[in-house]
């Protein structure tokens, strides 16, 4: 059983910056795709950014803002957000698709306030 844990959120000023790391249980190598995710209260869960096969994508509300990177030694991924905003408020959530299985973690909440 594949187990993913987030670590970094917490509450942040608008214009401050957090780093979100996702430690996996097992190698990453293989991962098909490895990435991160939101979910805003009473919105749908969205694509923040991920890491693919061909490369990377973000989310148009995140792009220039956030960087995604990996570290296949450490069996991470982590997300670096900068310039953070009131509506970047959410449950984020990390994600790894292996083997045609999708493996989530438990989610870690970054709110961004005043």
């Amino acid at each position: 059983q594949v187990q993913l844990v987030e670590s970094g959120g917490g509450l942040v000023q608008p214009g401050g910056s957090l780093r979100l790391s996702c430690a996996a249980s097992t190698s990453i190598d293989t991962a098909s795709t490895i990435g991160w995710y939101r979910q805003a209260p009473g919105k749908q869960r969205e694509l923040v950014a991920v890491i693919t096969g061909v490369g990377t994508s973000y989310g148009d509300s995140v792009k220039g803002r956030f960087i995604i990177s990996r570290d296949n030694t450490k069996n991470t991924v982590a997300l670096q957000m900068n310039s953070l905003k009131s509506e970047d408020t959410a449950v984020y959530y990390c994600n790894m698709v292996m083997r045609w299985e999708s493996y989530w973690g438990q989610g870690t909440q970054v709110t961004v306030s005043a």
